[in-house]
């Protein structure tokens, strides 16, 4: 087997440069780039197609969007987030984006080497401490998504759905609808039992993987259009 190219992305300069230094004096790896930013991610991979690229979420521009546009532009990459962020949304995020490896600031260096091996053999490393949590996270996100994906949402569903992403309360749906109170927690009941979802937070992730939801101004500017 030949050498390992990869490649580093992270805005610390003292992190980067150290990273760089360690892999370039390790015969097994060359390294073929840094970078600073989100999108160096997208140009050092197209440009380069590294075996992989190590990065870090916490950095100018959009990690996850890049990581996206990585494996689409240059799918043979294996991605490695290498990062301090610890919240199993952030794995779960960086996961179904397409990294192979998430590996938290300050795991060891056999750690680190064996998250880079284990991508490289085409499976998955999430660092131990937290692995079983973010497996969890993403097995349920996947059952939602299958029972998003057979469900079909009433006019009235829908209109509560919008609201919730615009972060009303139940009295709040209520009086937006011109319905009791009791009414809306019954149709938020009925929705937790399509989408499979156990509060008004999952209901809210199920829906907008059902697709057609947003939680910006266009979001609201539907919801308008639904309850006018």
């Amino acid at each position: 087997m030949g050498r390992v190219s990869i490649a580093f992305v992270d805005d610390h300069p003292v992190l980067l440069d150290g990273l760089a230094h360690i892999f370039s004096e390790l015969a097994r790896f060359e390294v073929l780039a840094v970078g600073r930013c989100a999108s160096d991610v997208v140009e050092l991979a197209t440009a380069k197609h590294p075996d992989v690229v190590l990065l870090d979420l916490n950095m100018p521009g959009d990690a996850f969007a890049a990581i996206v546009r990585t494996r689409e532009l240059s799918p043979e990459t294996k991605i490695v987030v290498f990062t301090a962020s610890a919240g199993i949304d952030h794995a779960v995020r960086a996961l179904e984006a397409g990294a192979t490896g998430y590996v938290l600031k300050g795991s060891t260096d056999d750690e680190l080497m064996q998250a880079i091996d284990t991508v490289l053999a085409g499976e998955t490393f999430i660092t131990p401490s937290f692995a079983s949590k973010v497996i969890a996270a993403l097995r349920a996100a996947s059952i939602r998504r299958t029972a998003a994906q057979k469900v079909k949402l009433s006019v009235r569903e829908e209109q509560i759905v919008r609201l919730l992403l615009l972060g009303r309360t139940n009295k709040e749906i209520a009086q937006r609808l011109q319905i009791s109170e009791k009414t809306v927690k019954h149709y938020m009941t009925l929705l937790m039992q399509k989408l499979q979802a156990r509060n008004r937070v999952e209901v809210v992730l199920a829906a907008q993987e059902l697709g057609g939801y947003a939680s910006d101004r266009s979001g609201a500017r539907q919801a308008g259009d639904l309850l006018n």
